[in-house]
């Protein structure tokens, strides 16, 4: 990848990042696959069926995402985990997004998520990995609160990658984090598209 390429990739995880944070109540996470962008309307068919029609804001971004793996995950790393508690107690990850080393600390905290019921969203470092039945690593967020959250194998983990606007085809799964603007319609600035073969599992 080069500069610009990666400089694009930067901004775009910026801003996908920067959207976690917001919890006002107009907020809106959609999940599903494309049916149509024409001229600035990205039209989505979410995971349950439903048609949006999304108004891509001026100088909207767009990142891609491509596969990796928990042999990845190292000490210091800066990690995204969607998790939910288990029926024995702890965390298991449903999702895992590896961050550059240039976004360390950006949305760090753990906080409600809507990937499944009772889910959470926890944005850390890595202070520990260990193979407890599987991969599991600890969260350092907050000034030193502590997560353990095990990765089951099936667990998806990916990192961020370039894309452009071309990658939205029909049929192809986006991951597009929008607001209801005072119309009442879906605005976003960024989606997140699975153009290297990996659906964003966010």
């Amino acid at each position: 990848m080069n500069l610009k390429s990666f400089s694009i990739v930067l901004g775009t995880i910026s801003s996908v990042i920067g959207a976690t944070q917001a919890w006002a109540t107009d907020a809106a996470r959609i999940r599903g696959t494309v049916v149509s962008l024409v001229g600035s309307t990205l039209t989505v068919k979410d995971r349950n069926g439903k048609t949006d029609a999304i108004m891509l804001a001026d100088g909207w971004k767009i990142s891609g995402v491509a596969k990796a793996s928990a042999a990845d995950i190292k000490q210091g790393d800066f990690l995204g985990i969607a998790s939910i508690s288990k029926a024995d107690g702890g965390s298991g990850a449903l999702e895992v997004v590896i961050f550059p080393a240039a976004l360390k600390g950006t949305g760090e905290g753990d906080r409600d998520w809507d990937l499944q019921p009772n889910s959470r969203m926890t944005n850390g470092t890595v202070a520990d990995v260990t193979e407890i039945e599987g991969r599991t690593v600890t969260l350092s967020y907050d000034n030193g609160q502590k997560k353990q959250i095990a990765i089951p194998q099936t667990t998806p983990i990916v990192t961020f990658a370039s894309a452009t606007p071309a990658d939205l085809t029909p049929g192809v799964a986006v991951f597009v984090n929008a607001e209801h603007g005072a119309d009442g319609k879906l605005v976003a600035n960024r989606v997140v598209v699975g153009n290297h073969g990996v659906a964003p599992p966010m």
